[in-house]
């Protein structure tokens, strides 16, 4: 049996150079492995506790060096000698020593990076690849890849309130195809957009293009015309991140929505409309994180999509159970730092699968080269995932993933997103 030696623990940069956590597991067998826990752009109210050290002397507050010391002297001790490849054993002991909910006596991040050292350490242990580690199954597709092409938020006097456009070639044959299509599809986007803003499109905090528009039916009419100029528009669909909990306000229980504030239901009625004009693969968090009865409204009214929850679920099991017995969701965004060990983030997709529902990884916008949930992508067999505009290193890294993993997979094919599309 191979056995933990050592844990370690140090900080590092994600991509936007913000401080993270990364770990070293080192087993009794020499094996060594990393792994670090990336951020988002905006983190929901119930996800894991991202511990940071609140010093405005460094990184404006945003280091990491309490979390990384609560790995190499309270999680360390406690895992030393354990079993490598008994995951649930090494996660479910950091959870004891924390003791809380959302991780925020040693910090989800702090608690994250050392669960992935441990699932790459088991995986190398066993002799072959996490993704294949972590099969459910027989590994026999890749996932298709959705590209993130416009982003939200205010720029100059636009102010879009929903986060992410994207595009998905869901009728492409093979994954080089896909990954050529909308990598195809966001150059020309750019050549669409300076023509309608009169100037170089700017490059949002994502890495997508910054909306041109507080419209989203004028930013779907742009992103369109770049599809049907690459001669692409029957292989291409559409998803929506709307990201609602960053423009709902508790005190009016409303949205902002193109310049108005809206109800819920004047939010689902708006969208269901653009749904009848374009045809949308999914559309991720509608509704606030805390907003379940419109969640439920969403998934009655709304039929020619899949409605996603990712605020509303946080990748943790008590959550989807709840979203199971209200009917809030079709699926949920996986990313499995949210809940903050691999085996909570394994045991909410099973849930998921258990139940119908879709499970689609995600990284975050704070992202690392080696992100583990290509691996969940691939092991987990999912059918589609999110993977951020291809632009930047750690982006186009999942990219290659996507194609070295299609390479390594004998007879390996895309998976088949047309037969559960909606529209």
């Amino acid at each position: 049996m191979a056995t933990i030696e050592a844990v370690h623990a140090r900080q590092i940069l994600d991509c936007k150079a913000r401080p993270m956590v990364e770990v070293t597991v080192k087993t009794s067998e020499g094996i060594t492995t990393r792994g670090a826990a990336p951020t988002g752009q905006s983190v929901g109210m119930h996800e894991s506790f991202v511990l940071r050290d609140g010093n405005p002397n460094e990184y404006h507050g945003q280091g990491v060096r309490k979390a990384v010391d609560n790995v190499n002297n309270v999680i360390s001790p406690a895992l030393l000698g354990m079993d490598i490849e008994d995951q649930s054993a090494i996660d479910k002991a950091m959870l004891a020593l924390d003791g809380t909910a959302q991780k925020s006596v040693l910090g989800g991040n702090a608690i994250y990076s050392t669960s992935i050292a441990a699932l790459r350490a088991g995986a190398a242990t066993a002799g072959r690849p996490v993704f294949e580690h972590i099969a459910r199954g027989p590994l026999a597709t890749v996932p298709v890849p959705s590209f993130n092409v416009v982003n939200g938020g205010r720029y100059g006097k636009v102010y879009q309130a929903f986060n992410e456009f994207l595009i998905m070639p869901y009728k492409a044959q093979t994954i080089d195809e896909a990954v050529e299509i909308g990598v195809e599809i966001f150059e020309r986007l750019g050549k669409v957009l300076e023509k309608y803003v009169g100037s170089p499109p700017v490059v949002a905090k994502s890495y997508g293009y910054a909306a041109p528009s507080s419209d989203p039916r004028v930013v779907l009419e742009l992103v369109q015309e770049a599809i049907d100029g690459t001669g692409h528009g029957k292989k291409v669909a559409f998803a929506l991140d709307c990201a609602s909990s960053e423009t709902y306000d508790p005190a009016t229980r409303t949205y902002e929505l193109n310049g108005s504030r809206v109800s819920s239901s004047e939010l689902i009625s708006y969208t269901r409309q653009l749904t009848e004009q374009f045809d949308f693969v999914f559309i991720e968090d509608l509704l606030d994180e805390n907003d379940w009865e419109g969640f439920t409204e969403a998934v009655r009214e709304i039929k020619r999509s899949i409605i996603l929850g990712d605020d509303l679920i946080v990748t943790n099991p008590a959550f989807l159970e709840r979203a199971i017995q209200q009917h809030a969701v079709d699926g949920f965004i996986l990313k499995p730092n949210q809940v903050g060990t691999i085996t909570e983030a394994l045991q909410t997709f099973d849930t998921a699968v258990e139940n119908g529902l879709l499970a689609v990884p995600s990284g975050r916008s704070g992202g690392v080269i080696d992100d583990v949930v290509m691996d969940l992508s691939v092991g987990l067999q999912v059918p589609f995932q999110k993977n951020g505009a291809p632009r930047s290193g750690e982006r186009i890294e999942k990219l290659n993933f996507l194609m070295r993993a299609a390479d390594s997979i004998p007879d390996s094919r895309l998976a088949d997103v047309p037969a559960i599309v909606r529209f």
